[in-house]
This record gives structure tokens, C-alpha cells and sequence, in this order.
């Protein structure tokens, strides 16, 4: 496994799940400091650097971290299962979104539509290709169409993270067109 790639998988578990697995500490918007998570990780065996943390930052292809404007913090788009507030304002979505899953997820989604489970907000694509990617990840992936613009005129609330994944807290049932349906 490349650095990258690790680092990247590093970085998820601490700017997203686990900040307490190194000692650190995410502000209220999930921000943490550069130089301590360096510092951090270093004292825990995981060889990390500004370059290359600027490296992961820049190649990953999924835009998962970003630096503030000034280069002092650091953090996850979105994605998280602790408790932060992005603070992104809410967003008109476009008429349609994509969510992809494994096919065997889709009758528990029939059921209950879609959930954030262990996150805080259900993850959209704005195209069939980043979902079918997603899905892929879990098993035979399964495109769902999602009405978003019909959902957000319904009262449901969207917001556009800075890697333009748009994200909700839950999709009804009734919002969701099945494959085949």
C-alpha cells in the first residue's frame, strides 16, 4: 500500500471517527490543528509530514481533507461519525442526486429508506459514475435515483460539501426510484 494511501486511511480514522485514538481534539466544525495532528500521529508511529500530508490532500482523488484558508487546520469533508458541525449552509440540489449501494442492502432501503447509520448525513453523487464507484465499494453496486428537488420542496434540508458531495440526513422511501421501477 502506497504512503498515500495510507496516510489517506489514517487520516479518515482520525479526522472522521477517532480523533481520541491519537489524543486529538476536532474543534465544533471538525477542524484540527496541522502541526499537532503531526506531532500526534509522529508520537504514535505514523510517520507523518506537512508534504506529504499535503500530498494526500491534494492526490485524493475522492477530496475527502481539506486545509482552512490559511493552512493552519485541517479536515474531513464529510463522512464523520463523531459529532461536528460543518457549518455549510443549507443548498438548493438539483432535480435529481444518485445514492450507490450493494444490491443487498436494497430491499432494507425498500423498507426504510436510506439513513446516515453510523454517520451524520446520507451521501449523494450529482452522477450515475461516482455512485456506481461508491457501490462497488460494498458488493454489486445498485444505483438509486433520488427526487432530491422534489425532497428539498418537501422540507428536507441539503448541503454541498466542499468535494461536491451533497449530503442530507435521511431519504424517505417515497423520494427513491428503484432500478427497474
Amino acid at each position: 500500500m502506497s504512503d498515500i494511501v495510507k496516510v489517506s486511511k489514517f487520516l479518515s480514522l482520525v479526522l472522521r471517527h477517532k480523533p481520541e485514538e491519537i489524543g486529538l481534539v476536532l474543534d465544533e466544525n471538525g477542524w484540527a490543528e496541522v502541526e499537532e495532528l503531526i506531532r500526534l500521529a509522529n508520537t504514535r508511529g505514523h510517520r507523518l509530514t506537512r508534504p506529504l500530508l499535503e500530498r494526500v490532500v491534494a492526490d485524493n482523488d475522492k477530496k475527502r481533507f481539506a486545509f482552512s484558508e490559511d493552512g493552519v487546520r485541517i479536515r474531513a469533508n464529510q463522512g464523520h461519525s463523531v459529532e461536528v458541525d460543518l457549518a455549510l449552509p443549507p443548498s438548493e440540489p438539483p432535480e435529481l442526486l444518485y445514492h450507490g449501494t450493494a444490491s443487498r442492502f436494497v430491499d432494507s432501503i425498500r423498507a426504510e429508506g436510506l439513513h446516515s447509520g453510523n454517520r451524520q448525513h446520507v451521501h449523494l453523487s450529482l452522477d450515475v459514475t461516482t455512485a456506481t464507484k461508491v457501490g462497488q465499494r460494498h458488493g454489486k453496486p445498485v444505483i438509486l435515483v433520488v427526487r432530491a428537488r422534489e425532497m428539498s420542496t418537501a422540507g428536507h434540508t441539503f448541503f454541498l460539501s466542499a468535494n461536491g458531495v451533497w449530503l442530507t440526513e435521511r431519504v424517505p422511501v417515497e423520494f427513491i426510484t428503484f432500478p427497474g421501477a
